[in-house]
């Protein structure tokens, strides 16, 4: 079941609801070594963005560090809250690694809301290569108050 206050779904997020997130590393527009990530949402009640992570971003030898996936897992389930008007912290991050992720590779980064029992949000992430599935993660949210 999905209960979700009011969807802005097809627009970007709200300006008032990214006050406080424009330094974020991963999207932030004021940050000075931002990813610049911009995601998008879907007709499947989803957002969903393309990524490369190049070598600077590996662990072991031409692998993507595990961390940089858990980080944009997380960022896919914010930004899926941010598309709906919610600002919210994550409160517990779960993460599966399917397959090594090749740096340089193009991947595909997917969030979607399993439950919401607002101030409460259940989400899950998974990036793609192809049709592969890589990494999965689940996330549970609270809704920030915004200052």
């Amino acid at each position: 079941m999905k209960i979700v206050e009011e969807s802005v779904l097809g627009r970007l997020p709200p300006a008032e609801v990214l006050r406080g997130h424009e330094h974020c590393l991963l999207c932030g527009t004021l940050h000075p070594r931002s990813w610049r990530l911009s995601f998008e949402p879907t007709k499947a009640d989803e957002v969903r963005t393309f990524v490369v992570a190049g070598t600077e971003l590996q662990g072991y030898d031409n692998i993507v560090h595990g961390g940089v996936l858990a980080s944009l897992l997380d960022a896919a389930m914010t930004h899926w809250l941010l598309h709906h008007g919610i600002q919210a912290v994550t409160g517990d991050l779960r993460v599966r690694f399917l397959h090594p992720v090749a740096c340089d590779t193009p991947l595909e980064l997917r969030a979607r809301l399993l439950f919401a029992c607002p101030p409460l949000y259940h989400l899950q992430a998974e990036i793609r290569c192809g049709e592969q599935r890589m990494a999965r993660g689940e996330g549970k949210f609270m809704r920030r108050e915004q200052p």
